[in-house]
């Protein structure tokens, strides 16, 4: 078994995967993983650092969607070497896994896509830890077949994250029922904090409440049925080229995990 997912699954704190939303210019991704390494070692808290190279599942046609793997991918090694931290994406197709594996630590099924047979059993094949989002659409009782999925392929590195129920046409709302429903499964759970609090398509772009993350955040950890937190943060969130609505700014990340240290 992979050393990461062992240091992951049994870690005495939670751990944390976080970053920009997607790759944006260099100077701002370093000053994201870099302040973040300091945080959480000051912490001690394991930092797996996230960045999309491509965002496939975009409001509208003309929203920002990343440098695209290739580029994507240079910068997220450059980040693994420069800050020696691991680094994680989504995958989106299986002709990208390959590529991703190569580079990323864990290979991420985005929440649209976590019903995709054939790519959650490429990405597993991997040999890599791979982080099944639960689908807007899902109960969390589903993700058990999501994770059989993975597991056929004989690898049993598996995260299972929530990020949020459509309620309505254009709200999300977490149902901490399931944090413990998917902890059953014997594997490690992530809340996705951020992208709960968004608000899907609401006209040309997604809004959201990122006022709500620090309560929210404190209140998963509480259950005790939360491993890992997913927190995407930006050093100045509007002007984000994604995601601009329910970012965390970076300011409050070293505050927000202090509040949570503090609920274990």
């Amino acid at each position: 078994m992979d050393n990461l997912y062992t240091e992951l699954a049994s870690s005495q704190n939670f751990f944390l995967i976080a970053g920009p939303c997607v790759i944006e210019e260099e100077s701002i991704m370093f000053t994201v993983a870099e302040t973040l390494k300091e945080l959480c070692a000051k912490k001690s808290i394991l930092l797996v650092f996230k960045a999309s190279c491509r965002k496939a599942n975009r409001s509208s046609v003309n929203s920002f969607s990343g440098p695209g793997m290739e580029e994507g991918l240079k910068m997220l090694s450059k980040i693994k070497l420069e800050f020696d931290v691991p680094v994680i994406t989504d995958v989106h197709e299986c002709v990208e896994v390959a590529s991703a594996a190569e580079v990323c630590d864990i290979l991420q099924i985005p929440a649209f896509l976590s019903r995709q047979t054939e790519l959650i059993k490429a990405a597993a094949a991997t040999g890599k830890i791979i982080n099944i989002k639960k689908g807007q659409f899902m109960a969390p009782e589903d993700m058990q077949l999501a994770a059989e999925k993975a597991s056929s392929t004989g690898n049993k590195q598996i995260l299972l994250t929530e990020r949020g129920t459509t309620f309505g046409y254009h709200n999300l709302v977490v149902d901490f029922r399931s944090f413990a429903i998917m902890h059953e499964f014997g594997y490690p759970v992530v809340y996705d904090v951020t992208h709960s609090l968004q608000r899907p398509s609401v006209g040309n772009f997604s809004g959201g409440n990122p006022e709500f993350v620090l309560p929210m955040s404190k209140a998963a950890i509480a259950t005790g049925e939360v491993k890992g937190l997913f927190i995407e943060t930006h050093p100045e969130p509007h002007k984000a080229k994604s995601d601009a609505a329910s970012m965390l700014p970076l300011a409050k990340m070293e505050s927000l995990l202090e509040s949570c240290l503090q609920v274990l």
